[in-house]
């Protein structure tokens, strides 16, 4: 369905009855990358939110720069998504992007909040921690800086440098696909242009405010972009109550690899911390 909002209109899928979950994606995907996980959910019970975030898919791709996909954009498209839907509370599930833009969400309400299950992803303090390997598997995050640079590099020779860094991707064909649309490309890149600018990457460390608990982080094993460390340190910012979960034989998009695996964690978790 279409959800015209104040700024832009998105691509969403809305199903099932019951408490909340928004499922939230990240680069360069849509909410298509949750195809797995919404019948799961809906069959046991929950309403699943999954949006396709501003300028991915086939959501609106606004003009503004790189700022008007700063996550404080993606965030405020959230939460009027969910006021437009009616739900007041809700249990927050991202991968990559989407994991930090649900971060912030629950940073800025948490009491809108039932849970935070983090995928990938864990606190940007974290991240910034985890020592000199972690830079170097996020060598990409400055390239993708340059306009035009960026987008000519991975659309060189019909995608093949993004064909490769996608890897193992499942949807690596259809990512593609919907990537050659007019401006498409530079739309998923401004997210980093707009957040991950140098200084933030390499500057001094900013104070940067706790996740509210219950959260629940999940890495797999195979990921090529981020460590173990990055997710594990992420224990050390959360107020309130951490689980950690390792999910092996699954790369950086791990429901996507290991659904059942994923599923059942995400509905333990859930059923751990129901919404009152």
């Amino acid at each position: 369905m279409r959800v015209e909002l104040s700024e832009v209109t998105l691509d969403v899928e809305v199903g099932g009855e019951g408490p909340a979950v928004l499922l939230v994606h990240g680069f360069p995907d849509s909410h298509h990358l949750w195809r797995h996980q919404v019948p799961a959910l809906t069959a046991a019970g929950y309403t699943c939110v999954a949006p396709t975030l501003r300028g991915f898919g086939a959501s609106d791709r606004p003009e503004g720069g790189a700022e008007a996909y700063h996550p404080a954009k993606h965030a405020g498209d959230l939460l009027e998504l969910l006021a437009r839907l009616g739900i007041e509370r809700a249990h927050l599930v991202g991968h990559d992007w989407g994991s930090g833009i649900v971060q912030g969400l629950a940073q800025a309400v948490p009491e809108r909040v039932a849970s935070l299950s983090i995928l990938s992803v864990g606190h940007l303090a974290s991240l910034r921690d985890a020592g000199f390997e972690q830079k170097q598997l996020s060598w990409y995050m400055i390239l993708f800086q340059f306009p035009g640079i960026a987008e000519e590099w991975l659309a060189r020779d019909d995608f093949a440098n993004l064909r490769e860094m996608l890897g193992e991707h499942p949807d690596a064909d259809a990512t593609v696909e919907s990537l050659r649309a007019p401006g498409a490309l530079t739309a998923a890149l401004n997210i980093y242009r707009a957040a991950l600018p140098p200084e933030v990457q390499f500057g001094p460390a900013l104070p940067l405010p706790p996740l509210p608990g219950p959260v629940m982080g999940v890495w797999s094993a195979d990921d090529r972009f981020l460590t173990e460390r990055s997710m594990t340190g992420t224990g050390k910012h959360v107020d309130g109550t951490w689980r950690y979960e390792r999910v092996e034989n699954a790369g950086h998009w791990l429901q996507l690899d290991r659904p059942e695996k994923i599923n059942a964690l995400l509905l333990d978790f859930l059923a751990e911390n129901p919404i009152g």
